[in-house]
């Protein structure tokens, strides 16, 4: 997916990395409708779920879902998130995610989008991401719709 943005680098996104709990899933569960949107974005892009998996649910709620699917141990992971996306491609890769341990994969991919959600978004990520958005729906729609990235992105 290349998206040119007036003013600013042009983005070849290849690979979507996405937190799972806060970001596209609440207490666990994947949110309604998002298994959709993600199988559709899937024609264009890999999609790879990262996660601590507080409540373990994350592996059977993704079953459905086109995606490779990484299970964090419990330790570490604000680095184990980076050299997932490092072992990516940090120029090819768009990360979205809330949690403090997301921070780092949202400053050094080559678009980083937070989302507030119900948990929250940790202030430090919200501040080293790229763009903010109110929620995964809105974050998803920017792939779905590049005019409004590149809106949002433009200089």
């Amino acid at each position: 997916m290349q998206i040119i943005i007036p003013g600013s680098d042009t983005l070849d996104i290849k690979n979507l990395l996405i937190d799972y709990n806060g970001t596209i899933a609440v207490d666990g569960k994947l949110l309604p409708g998002v298994a959709d949107i993600l199988n559709e974005l899937s024609r264009q892009l890999d999609i790879h779920v990262i996660t601590a998996d507080t409540f373990g649910f994350a592996e059977s709620e993704l079953e459905q879902v086109k995606c490779t699917f990484n299970r964090l141990a419990p330790d570490n992971q604000s680095e184990a998130k980076l050299l997932y996306l490092s072992t990516l491609g940090k120029e090819n890769t768009a990360c979205i995610g809330n949690g403090k341990n997301d921070r780092y994969m949202l400053k050094e991919s080559a678009l980083g989008i937070a989302v507030v959600q119900r948990e929250g978004v940790f202030t430090e990520t919200a501040i080293m991401s790229d763009i903010i958005c109110p929620d995964i729906f809105s974050a998803l729609d920017l792939f779905r719709n590049t005019k409004r990235l590149i809106a949002t992105m433009r200089d």
